[in-house]
């Protein structure tokens, strides 16, 4: 049992998760079980949401911060941040995701948010085989260009030459 069945098995009821032995799952067969870490799944909804033009980041305000510090130590892997902002349930055939992204200013939040939505299920299903039964969209600021310190930071010029 994994770490995310054995947190969903504990905690019954929190998400509604199909964990019974009935229905057809590409994961669950006559021939064996397949599990699909909890990581997984969050790194592939995350890269998936950020497919989305208008999704200019993700995760709340401290999580950015320790991203932003985390990017410029070495041996940093866009691997290893594709699933900040993403926090998932995974069940042996269902798994339930929430996101927390900052949007680019001007884009249509509901539009963006059913765009991102759509994508990460479709991605999921196609990848695991698991039935996403809920992606959660938490839109938690908005990017305004120019913003950005290493945006500024490279745009102006040098004062010594």
């Amino acid at each position: 049992m994994t770490v995310a069945e054995t947190q969903t098995a504990t905690a019954p009821g929190s998400t509604g998760l199909d964990r019974s032995a009935g229905g057809s799952s590409a994961l669950v067969t006559p021939q064996g079980r397949t599990s699909i870490a909890d990581s997984v799944v969050a790194k592939i909804a995350g890269l998936a949401a950020r497919e989305i033009a208008g999704v200019h980041a993700m995760g709340a305000g401290a999580t950015r911060t320790f991203g932003s510090i985390r990017e410029i130590l070495p041996g940093n892997t866009e691997a290893r941040t594709a699933s900040q902002g993403v926090k998932v349930e995974v069940g042996e055939r269902q798994a339930a995701i929430d996101l927390d992204l900052v949007v680019e200013y001007g884009v249509a939040i509901a539009d963006l948010a059913a765009a991102v939505r759509k994508n990460v299920i479709e991605r999921l299903q196609r990848m695991t085989g698991l039935e996403v039964t809920e992606v959660n969209i938490n839109v938690d600021d908005i990017w305004i260009p120019g913003t950005d310190s290493v945006e500024q930071a490279t745009s102006a010029p040098a004062r010594v030459q």
